[in-house]
């Protein structure tokens, strides 16, 4: 049963990442993002669940669907969902890599309930996933996943969101000798990417959006990284807005505990654009292909999955005109 789950919350993700793919290098990021939004909710539409997002587009005023609270699914099991339909708008829009279409699922209240705010952030693989930790200095993770990975401070690779808040942090990075890899948008990824070997890409640092930061949590509960995070508000509404969502200690250390409170936790991601992690959807004459991750924290498993579609053989919410 939970297999036949994951497979169907893949072509879900699937669904997302082909309408977006469209809009490819097109330069509009609210059109490539409402297709993959569109996409997913339909395809959530055709599930034996009883879902609800916890993660998604905004509060309920904001978005037309996947917005927070909103039930999913013809009615079965009681889940948890969290939603990033295109995690990476700006990058689809133009061009660029590392654009994914991300959900994650878990049993009923086990998912935390991020509101739309910010939050600090620090994430790390299997490895060095006992030395981090989300009030050290930059310096001090530094040295810290270094010393797990048994390799000099200057072959540590800190991935960081290229933003003017992280100035001074980019300069502590630099100081202490690491090298950073600077994204311009994704932070699902960057997190993820720590924990997936290839990337090249060890220590996650900054200040990003909390919801991503669930999402990122997810992913790491399956494949046994670290995520820790604390709460950066911009302002008491956002403070209030989080007491009346989270069931943590709003200004306490947001933990793997707190923010993914179970081991039956699963995180899904299909390629949009070409990245380290995944490639991105491609079309050709004869239909599409997709490439997909699935990660289990019930089992500790980790699939990376190819899917082929025929011309005509994709779900209706994915077809051309």
């Amino acid at each position: 049963m939970r297999t036949t789950r994951i497979v169907e919350m893949i072509e879900v993700t699937e669904a997302a990442a082909l309408a977006a793919g469209r809009w490819m290098g097109r330069g509009d990021k609210h059109a490539a993002d409402a297709a993959a939004v569109d996409a997913m909710r339909s395809a959530m539409d055709t599930l034996d669940i009883s879902g609800t997002i916890v993660i998604g587009e905004g509060e309920r005023d904001e978005a037309p669907m996947l917005y927070i609270g909103e039930e999913v699914g013809r009615g079965g099991e009681e889940i948890d969902i969290a939603v990033d339909p295109l995690e990476g708008t700006n990058l689809t829009a133009y061009g660029q890599s590392n654009s994914l279409a991300v959900l994650a699922f878990a049993p009923k209240d086990t998912l935390l309930h991020a509101p739309d705010t910010y939050m600090m952030k620090v994430a790390t693989g299997p490895v060095a996933a006992d030395a981090i930790h989300v009030d050290a200095s930059p310096a001090e993770n530094c040295a810290a996943v270094a010393k797990a990975l048994k390799r000099p401070v200057e072959d540590v690779v800190v991935c960081v969101l290229d933003r003017e808040r992280h100035t001074d942090l980019i300069s502590e990075i630099r100081a202490c000798g690491a090298r950073i890899r600077l994204i311009s948008d994704g932070d699902v990824f960057g997190a993820v990417a720590t924990a997936i070997e290839g990337t090249g890409i060890h220590l996650y640092l900054g200040i990003g959006a909390a919801p991503e930061g669930v999402l990122a949590a997810a992913a790491m509960r399956c494949i046994g990284g670290q995520f820790m995070g604390r709460f950066a508000f911009r302002d008491e509404a956002d403070r209030e807005r989080a007491a009346s969502m989270a069931k943590c200690d709003i200004d306490g250390v947001l933990d793997m505990d707190c923010l993914v409170a179970t081991d039956e936790a699963a995180f899904i991601a299909t390629g949009v654009t070409d990245g380290e992690l995944l490639r991105g959807v491609k079309y050709f004459g004869q239909g599409s292909r997709t490439h997909s991750v699935a990660m289990d924290a019930a089992t500790g498993t980790v699939r990376f999955i190819e899917t082929v579609y025929k011309t005509g053989d994709e779900p209706f919410w994915v077809r051309r005109d």
